[in-house]
C-alpha cells in the first residue's frame, strides 16, 4: 500500500434533478438521511453519476480536492454549485 492509497477517501457523486451542473458528493453511498432538508428540497432527486476514490493528488475540474475530502470527513457531504455563467448575448445583441 502506498501513501496515496492510505489517504484515499471514497465518495459517490450525484447530479441534481433540479439544477444543471449541481453535484452532491457523499461519503457513503445513498446516505441522504443526515443531509439538511432544505438542501435536498433544492437539489431534487439525486442521480448517481460515479464513484471515486479521492486523494490529495487527484485533480478535480471545478473543486479543490482537499476541501471536498475535508467536507466528506466532517459533514459527510460536499455540494458542488454550478459555475457562474455569463451569457454572451442579451436580447439577441452582443455585448
Amino acid at each position: 500500500m502506498t501513501d496515496t492509497d492510505s489517504q484515499t477517501t471514497p465518495c459517490w457523486i450525484y447530479r441534481s434533478s433540479k439544477k444543471d451542473e449541481m453535484y452532491l458528493y457523499l461519503a457513503n453511498e445513498n446516505d441522504f438521511a443526515g443531509l439538511p432538508e432544505a438542501l435536498m428540497k433544492r437539489f431534487g432527486n439525486p442521480h448517481l453519476v460515479m464513484e471515486l476514490e479521492l486523494h490529495p493528488d487527484r485533480y478535480l475540474a471545478r473543486e479543490d480536492v482537499s476541501k471536498v475530502i475535508n467536507n466528506l470527513k466532517t459533514l459527510g457531504y460536499h455540494l458542488q454549485m454550478p459555475p457562474n455563467l455569463v451569457p454572451d448575448l442579451y436580447d439577441g445583441e452582443t455585448i
